[in-house]
Parts: C-alpha cells; structure tokens; sequence
C-alpha cells in the first residue's frame, strides 16, 4: 500500500473484518490472515491514540491546566 494508513481508514477496516467474521465470510483457510491483519489494526489505532492522548495533554499542560499534568495514559 502506497499511501499512509489513517485512523479512520484502519477502523473502516476493522469493521469490514468483523462483518466478515459475524457472518462468516471468511473461509477457514483466510480467517488467521484476516485475525492477523485485524491485530494490526487495532495495534495501530492503539498507538494512534496514544500519540494524540499525549499531544493533547501536552496543550492542556502548556494552556496550564493542572488536570493534564495528573493523566497517566490511557487506563
């Protein structure tokens, strides 16, 4: 794939894996491929969040609220 992944773009792929999955169109010989790939993607959002949860505390400490300097990350 050429272009970047987007979060959007991942979460538009995890569903398309789960309705796969909820209505088994996934054939046996796939379904460790389609898991694999969905383990990724949910990696992915994971470490997307992360990245913004931590830019956004950034702001709000630079802004001087107290609350940011007191989140520890996601729970």
């Amino acid at each position: 794939m050429s272009e970047e992944l987007t979060y959007q773009a991942a979460i538009t792929e995890l569903e398309t894996i789960l309705s796969e999955l909820e209505t088994s169109a996934v054939d046996v010989d796939h379904l460790s491929t389609r898991l694999a790939r969905a383990t990724e993607l949910v990696r992915f959002c994971r470490d997307r969040l992360a990245v913004v949860q931590a830019d956004v505390a950034e702001v709000l400490t630079d802004l001087g609220d107290p609350a940011a300097a007191n989140s520890s990350g996601p729970s």
